[in-house]
């Protein structure tokens, strides 16, 4: 399965908060899941660190890259073709 997390999904996520469904954890924590995360809602959750509507427990990019890495979740690779309207 491959799924495209959201902001709040993967925030959720990460964070161990309630307000993510059981099964949507077991999704995302599956061996076999190809779990994805745009660039944008990085850079979107970095602008709400910075304006202080969010906090981390850490500094946001070690904390981020440490996250990514040990969830296995991946960067969507977005290029400048996928954005072409056609």
């Amino acid at each position: 399965m491959r799924l495209l997390l959201d902001s709040y999904a993967f925030l959720w996520f990460i964070l161990g908060d309630q307000r993510l469904s059981d099964r949507a954890r077991l999704a995302i924590a599956a061996a076999d899941t190809d779990v994805l995360i745009s660039p944008a809602t990085l850079w979107e959750m970095a602008i709400k660190v910075r304006l202080g509507k969010y906090t981390l427990p850490g500094p946001f990019g070690p904390f981020m890259d440490t996250q990514l890495t040990s969830n296995r979740i991946r960067l969507l690779p977005i290029e400048v073709r996928h954005t072409a309207a056609g």
